[in-house]
């Protein structure tokens, strides 16, 4: 019977020395991970959040890349006259400038005219001179398009382009454009207007008070200026 007893002391002694291991077992893993209090409830996992993805601005109506035919491209041409070098004539029957050279050449630069009804002739000077200039239609100009805005301020999307010169006192000018698939056509409503490079070329080159003459769309000569090879 001794033995019995000493037989089931060291089974209990056994039991209480593996339990109190595994509460040790126990206690570390709790250390390293805490047990939720209400293991039934579960969390979804959560993720960063990444910031939203800024877009970059686009201009709107940018000077768009169009190839113009030769004869509307920028070239020196021959062009007899009795006007001084630095006078800029308006060919409006076939929508050419010329910036006269001396000595029978000229730089002919393809432009838009107006559009039926919306030609003119004259003689003026260029009085004000504008890069990337805000554009405020004239008051009988929105009464024929009263969609147009009040005011624009200059940029890649203003109608008047990268260059402005005005002409005199009147709402007529010689300016650039963002729709340069226009030019050789008769679309404005009296201004003329260049591809932005052109017209940009064309005012490094002239200073206000440069005579400016616009011929008739009655004056159906032929063409004076050819290209000098």
């Amino acid at each position: 019977m001794f033995n019995s007893i000493k037989l089931n002391a060291r089974l209990a002694a056994a039991a209480f020395g593996a339990l109190a291991v595994g509460t040790v077992a126990l206690s570390n893993a709790a250390a390293a991970a805490p047990l939720p209090i209400f293991p039934f409830i579960l969390t979804p996992p959560t993720e960063a959040v990444q910031p939203p993805v800024q877009s970059m601005p686009q201009a709107q109506d940018e000077d768009r890349s169009v190839e113009l035919p030769a004869r509307l491209r920028r070239q020196v041409v021959a062009y007899p006259t009795r006007e001084a070098p630095g006078t800029i004539i308006i060919d409006t029957p076939h929508t050419y400038l010329y910036l006269v050279l001396g000595g029978g050449q000229a730089i002919r630069y393809g432009i838009g005219v107006g559009r039926d009804g919306f030609t003119w002739s004259g003689t003026q000077t260029i009085s004000k001179k504008a890069e990337w200039p805000d554009w405020t239609p004239p008051p009988e100009m929105i009464a024929r398009q009263p969609y147009l805005p009040r005011h624009m301020a200059g940029g890649p999307g203003n109608p008047l382009g990268a260059r402005a010169m005005y002409l005199g006192g009147t709402v007529y000018r010689i300016h650039g454009t963002n729709a340069p698939e226009t030019i050789g056509t008769h679309v404005s409503s009296g201004c003329l207007r260049l591809t932005n490079e052109d017209v940009t070329d064309l005012y490094s080159r002239v200073n206000v008070g440069t005579k400016v003459i616009v011929l008739p769309m009655t004056d159906r000569r032929a063409d004076l200026g050819s290209a000098v090879r």
